[in-house]
């Protein structure tokens, strides 16, 4: 039996459809709405609604489970990030090792060893932390700046050629496309000879903003320029829109940390996933760019 955790999410949704695939074993997945479950999904798994912070819902979705993928949804409306992430992580540290679950795929960052507070990606660290607590043997699958990210200001890059991050223009930024986090992810699982606990960084691309928006403008066929937008306007703005100061914070120390080389280390070693920018710009930013009004 594996457990999914975040089974609609964009990682999940793919992680799920590549475990249905390979039809090794029965899946369970914890879901807050089922109703966005697909219904060729639906009739194949174990469908428990809730929440994997619940430890009511822990217990019932642990019990008989061998593996168990592990990712914390975004949240806007905590206070902290590392206290929403240990929110997740305590209680579900607890259960795999009640339930005495064997094998553990954890969504991370990478940058463990980074000596500075990266916000959001500390959070993730301390997640990792209180999971190896557990016994289980644990992959921390470290990530980088997802592309995916790159979706929300599609709209602005087509109607204004503008991509704007809080990034510099010219440092490359390790980067990854969620459908390779969720192949690595589905191999652990379907895998599960590895013992013990280690970290494993997951790049499909090592790219700086200024060489996105270029690959970008190559790729839809309309001039897209890189734009630094300032990280304490960005910090304001984010408090703005109703998030709380100390969310709020927590990203700007991951864009500083981001800027900062938080990846570069994991880089040098990491062996580079299937779908780079280009691949990655024409397969899914194109579609994407062609539905948008």
């Amino acid at each position: 039996m594996i457990v999914v955790t975040t089974p609609t999410g964009n990682v999940g949704s793919q992680l799920l459809t590549e475990l249905l695939k390979a039809e090794a074993e029965p899946l369970r997945v914890i879901v807050r709405d089922p109703s966005r479950l697909p219904d060729a999904v639906r009739d194949r798994v174990q469908v428990l609604v809730g929440s994997h912070d619940d430890p009511a819902i822990l217990d019932q979705a642990l019990d008989g489970a061998h593996g168990l993928f592990w990712l914390i949804p975004p949240s806007m409306r905590a206070s902290s990030a590392n206290e929403y992430y240990l929110s997740f992580a305590r209680p579900a540290a607890a259960a795999i090792c009640r339930y005495q679950v064997g094998h553990v795929v954890g969504i991370s960052s990478a940058g463990w060893d980074f000596p500075h507070p990266a916000g959001l990606l500390s959070a993730a660290h301390a997640m990792d932390a209180e999971l190896e607590t557990s016994a289980a043997a644990y992959r921390s699958l470290g990530m980088g700046f997802y592309m995916e990210n790159l979706l929300r200001p599609l709209p602005r890059m087509i109607s204004d050629g503008i991509l704007s991050m809080p990034l510099s223009p010219d440092r490359p930024l390790a980067v990854i496309a969620t459908q390779d986090i969720a192949a690595v992810a589905a191999g652990l699982l379907l895998d599960r000879s590895w013992e013990g606990t280690d970290h494993i960084p997951v790049f499909g691309d090592n790219v700086t903003p200024n060489e996105m928006a270029a690959i970008i403008s190559d790729v839809l066929g309309s001039q897209v320029t890189f734009e630094q937008a300032d990280l304490e306007q960005q910090r304001a703005s984010t408090i703005q829109r109703g998030v709380p100061e100390g969310m709020a914070l927590d990203f700007t120390a991951m864009y500083w940390a981001q800027q900062n080389g938080i990846y570069d280390e994991d880089w040098s070693h990491a062996t580079p996933t299937p779908t780079n920018f280009h691949t990655w710009c024409e397969t899914v930013l194109a579609p994407a760019a062609r539905n948008v009004p």
